[in-house]
């Protein structure tokens, strides 16, 4: 006789092995609230900073998804080498989202996950979902490095007055130096240069 493991005491096999499934819970921490941890800062410094990073980090998964899109979707005579480059840009950016990810967590606050979240949040325009021209997807990568170094700028002056010297530190030391040296890359893309002169 086969036992249904539904049917058992607790939703369980007779071995032990059957997953609890369709589980549902309580939220047990809200968006937007910070735990308290022992980091040496005070809650508003870390709410703050919290608030900040969540902005960026929305904006870098952002960036990232635009990257792998346009790895993609790419054209044209420098195909390789910008399929190439793009990935490669959009593997830095996966590193930066979770870097941004765990420093809001360590200030105790909930970092945002959830892609339809993350649209709620980001100041990245949105792009067709077909295909544009080649110029056209690599000024859009720029104009979204430029918006996310202008947050970066901003925000690393507001926490470094608020004492928060790690978040300071992760947004000038990662994500405005990753971002000034992508765009640089990207930008010399956009330079109608020939290779020869007749």
């Amino acid at each position: 006789m086969t036992t249904d493991p539904q049917s058992t005491p607790a939703g369980r096999g007779p071995d032990g092995s059957q997953p609890w499934l369709h589980q549902r819970g309580r939220v047990i921490q809200e968006f937007g609230t910070v735990k308290q941890f022992p980091v040496a800062l005070s809650m508003e410094a870390r709410l703050y900073s919290c608030q900040r990073l969540n902005k960026v980090l929305a904006d870098t998964r952002i960036l990232h998804d635009l990257y792998k899109k346009y790895h993609w979707l790419m054209r044209g005579a420098t195909f390789y080498q910008l399929h190439l480059l793009l990935d490669k840009h959009a593997g830095e950016q996966l590193g930066l989202v979770d870097t941004i990810a765990e420093r809001v967590q360590t200030l105790g606050g909930v970092a945002v996950g959830d892609p339809r979240h993350v649209a709620e949040i980001t100041g990245v325009p949105r792009p067709p979902d077909g295909v544009e021209e080649v110029p056209a997807m690599l000024s859009r990568l720029l104009e979204a490095h430029e918006l996310i170094l202008a947050d970066c700028h901003d925000a690393a002056a507001r926490t470094q007055e608020q004492g928060d010297d790690g978040t300071n530190d992760l947004l000038v030391s990662e994500v405005v130096r990753t971002n000034e040296l992508q765009a640089w890359f990207v930008a010399e893309h956009l330079v109608d240069t020939p290779l020869v002169r007749v």
